[in-house]
């Protein structure tokens, strides 16, 4: 009788007591959670845009590679149409600029609220200088400029508005 196994009288093994079976029952639930959480994490990291202010882009601190957001104001006198309907105007937190290019014939017109020295965030990439739109968010009323453009703009100590709201 040397083997370390027990069996029943039948051949068979003996039944998982209440114990080992609520713990198996806990511990796949828990592996089950664990991977949902991961697909969820990973699927998401897509989607999240980062922001970021002029000063940060052109400091090149963390700049990521693939979509991000960059807001502050439109700077007066820099929003030039050209007769293809590409748009390029400047974004700036008075500290430093950064030239947008954004074309309305592939990405649709700019919002009927967008103008020079308001607040505005746009959606895209950076390289050689320049941030290419793809997406252009204007503020939505006369009172309202976005969180993270007030934000930005208190940090270069440019601010001079009421808290956003």
């Amino acid at each position: 009788m040397g083997s370390s196994h027990r069996r029943w009288a039948d051949g068979g093994y003996p039944i998982m007591k209440r114990k080992t079976q609520r713990a198996v029952l806990i511990g796949s639930g828990m592996a089950v959670l664990a991977l949902a959480v991961g697909l969820a994490i990973y699927a998401l990291d897509d989607s999240l845009n980062f922001f970021l202010s002029p000063s940060q882009v052109q400091a090149g601190d963390n700049i990521p590679s693939n979509t991000f957001r960059l807001g502050g104001l439109v700077e007066d006198g820099s929003l030039v149409v050209d007769g293809e309907m590409n748009v390029q105007f400047v974004v700036t937190d008075r500290v430093a600029d950064i030239k947008v290019y954004y074309d309305q014939q592939a990405h649709g017109l700019l919002p009927d609220l967008f103008r020079e020295g308001q607040g505005v965030i746009v959606e895209g990439t950076y390289g050689q200088n320049l941030f290419t739109a793809s997406r252009v968010l204007a503020k939505h009323d006369e009172n309202y400029m976005p969180p993270e453009v007030a934000d930005a703009l208190k940090e270069a100590g440019e601010w001079r508005g009421e808290a956003p709201e």
